[in-house]
């Protein structure tokens, strides 16, 4: 066979190049795979009451959709949600976004390449920031975050202050996720698609790390494979074939909500 003479790296090359011919991408609006997010956020544990938001960017960069307050992540559908500008009033719907949106504001102003925010505090999250330690990756289904997620130890409190939104957005830096200590996870993507997988990803490794520190002590990944393997699952092509599967998933539990 012709592949048992190529290197690891071109038959890398060659899955990701039929993975681009093969998968196209959706015809969803932004509006409908922010409430095919929610749903699924919410069926894998995301749920806490109403704490917690969507965003991404609209139109016009500064304006944004997010979800209404008092609406859970389980009451969304792309037809309630609520587009605002950078002082978060409504400019289509009724109601108001969380005041805590705010702080997405200004993680969108220092990061140009932002275009959606998901912000939690799923039980795992929620529990292993409370030990205030950082995050470990040190499996291979959780490569997406190696050295891709940031710590703040420091709860500046609750995040509806401009103060927040700096302390914040300083603390996530140039990374995709950010790990909150005595408070919860933000993640950011490019696409909705990867911030909705992201999100997913970060409270499976705050589980799998919880479980692994009550058994013993957690033994590092090596960096180069590591890294090999956090840009081999962090293609948009991956992000998006990874969102389908679970945009399934919720049409399946939510039919309604696009």
């Amino acid at each position: 066979m012709k592949s048992e003479s190529q290197s690891k790296q071109a038959l890398m090359q060659t899955a990701q190049d039929r993975m681009d011919d093969l998968f196209k991408d959706s015809d969803l609006s932004d509006k409908q795979k922010l409430a095919l997010t929610c749903r699924t956020l919410y069926d894998k544990g995301h749920d806490s009451g109403l704490a917690g938001q969507i965003s991404c960017r609209g139109a016009d960069r500064n304006t944004f959709i997010t979800q209404r307050l008092g609406l859970g992540f389980d009451e969304i559908t792309a037809n309630n949600l609520l587009t605002v500008d950078q002082d978060l009033q409504p400019l289509d719907g009724e109601g108001m976004a969380n005041p805590a949106n705010r702080f997405h504001t200004w993680v969108y102003k220092e990061r140009p390449d932002v275009n959606c925010i998901v912000h939690t505090h799923p039980t795992h999250i929620a529990a292993l920031s409370m030990l205030e330690v950082p995050l470990i990756v040190s499996h291979m289904d959780t490569t997406g975050l190696y050295e891709d997620c940031a710590f703040l130890k420091d709860w500046p409190g609750v995040p509806v202050g401009n103060e927040e939104g700096i302390t914040i957005s300083k603390a996530l830096g140039d990374k995709r996720s950010i790990l909150l200590a005595h408070h919860g996870q933000l993640v950011v993507g490019e696409t909705i698609e990867e911030a909705c997988n992201l999100a997913i990803l970060i409270e499976r490794a705050a589980k799998l790390q919880l479980l692994a520190m009550s058994a013993g002590d957690i033994k590092p990944l090596s960096p180069e494979v590591a890294r090999e393997a956090h840009d081999w699952v962090s293609t948009d092509r991956r992000n998006k074939v990874n969102f389908a599967y679970y945009a399934r998933q919720a049409l399946k539990n939510h039919p309604d909500c696009i």
